[in-house]
């Protein structure tokens, strides 16, 4: 690459990995007064630090332009309702929380998470950067500060004598700029015998399914345990758990803390091994992703002109972050599907970015019963398909894009 610095460490030397063309920001739904506004773009290509092993995105979007106002709610998928009260029991049980506890969440959303510990009777926090959304969770009971985290806000709770027993990050991790800062704050704000709990996509799944839509300018990184040794510990941080969690085609469940504080759990030395093994800190790992990604698109595009030419139609489920990117790229708009269909209210009527589709009820579905929906949120694949038997029932199919490209 011409111009590369890793923000993790720094190196200068670094790989273009996935070039995904100029894009809009995922998740900046229109109104259909945006459309005589000029749609801002950026460069959104995936690059490979040769130093640290860190994948990242190269053309950085300021996070205010990102989350000040945003219209992801999380309680609106019962998949991660299910997820988030499970994680939360299994927290509750293994580390022993209590009313003496304290928990902060990071990027809090609508308070999904954080309800079940206000139900345990645990203290908690929720730092939520949307307005918009940190008052949904206010409205719930649930304490939210509405500013973005990083060692400023962590010393201004630790200098309060907020100190948290557990920090949660689940899926913002990636979304932090300066991951140092992020992490720094981790340990500003982390007790000393204080634990944390991060969740995000894990990026050998991402390059082994050719999760390309995964890529998206709010994701930042895309961790391996290979890259974030190193950056927990310039922080006197460290991995003691991971898991391998299903969601989101494949996440990471890490759990850290202070050096030397808790014992290793063979489960980190396995996976570190497992990715040593693949080659993760190479550059070989990585080499044939892009032919991948290209193939499957060509795959897609095949499918869609033969339903189309055979007078199918079709439409779309889900108006989601990482259907954005597989729109933009692959090209798809009104000349090959007809709307797309999302259960988030905060969606329905907006259009989708860059490619201008309406976004409607998922009851529409049934109503104008297309031949075919392209299932963009996969990631929730299970739940999507049960709660469409209706449709399907009525002959209607669903194309499902990736790892590769199927008809269900």
């Amino acid at each position: 690459m011409i111009s590369f610095c890793c923000r993790a460490c720094g190196s200068t030397s670094g790989r273009l990995i996935l070039d995904l063309g100029s894009q809009p920001l995922a998740n900046n739904l229109l109104t259909a007064a945006d459309l005589a506004k000029p749609e801002p773009k950026f460069p959104l290509r995936l690059a490979l630090c040769e130093t640290c092993w860190l994948l990242q995105i190269t053309d950085i979007v300021p996070p205010v332009e990102l989350f000040s106002e945003y219209l992801y709610f999380s309680s609106f998928s019962d998949a991660m309702l299910r997820h988030s009260a499970a994680a939360v029991a299994q927290h509750l049980r293994e580390f022993q929380l209590g009313r003496d506890s304290f928990v902060v969440e990071i990027a809090s959303n609508d308070g999904y998470l954080l309800k079940n510990f206000v139900a345990a009777g645990v203290p908690c926090l929720g730092i939520e950067p949307a307005a918009n959304i940190a008052q949904v969770a206010r409205a719930q009971g649930i304490e939210t500060l509405c500013q973005f985290f990083g060692t400023t806000t962590a010393r201004q709770l630790a200098d309060t004598g907020r100190r948290a027993d557990l920090i949660l990050g689940n899926n913002v991790f990636a979304h932090a700029p300066d991951t140092n800062d992020f992490v720094a704050g981790l340990a500003a704000l982390l007790k000393p015998a204080g634990r944390v709990a991060l969740e995000f996509p894990y990026a050998c799944d991402l390059i082994e399914h050719v999760e390309f839509d995964t890529i998206y300018h709010e994701h930042v990184f895309y961790f391996t345990l290979t890259a974030l040794g190193p950056l927990l510990a310039r922080h006197e941080l460290e991995m003691i758990n991971v898991e391998r969690l299903p969601i989101h085609g494949g996440s990471l469940r890490l759990f850290a803390a202070r050096r030397g504080v808790y014992p290793i759990q063979p489960a980190v030395t396995a996976l570190l091994a497992e990715e040593q093994a693949k080659g993760v800190g190479s550059s070989r790992y990585y080499d044939d992703f892009g032919d991948r990604v290209r193939r499957i698109r060509t795959d897609l595009l095949k499918l869609l002109a033969e339903l189309k030419t055979a007078g199918k139609s079709v439409a779309a489920y889900g108006a989601s972050a990482k259907g954005s990117t597989l729109l933009n790229f692959y090209g798809l708009s009104a000349d090959t599907l007809d709307f797309v269909a999302d259960r988030s209210t905060a969606k329905q009527g907006r259009l989708t970015p860059g490619t201008h589709l309406p976004i409607v009820a998922p009851e529409e579905l049934t109503k104008r019963q297309p031949d075919y929906a392209l299932l963009l949120t996969w990631n929730f694949a299970e739940e999507i398909l049960r709660q469409q038997q209706a449709f399907r029932a009525a002959g209607g199919k669903f194309i499902v894009p990736l790892p590769e490209v199927r008809v269900v």
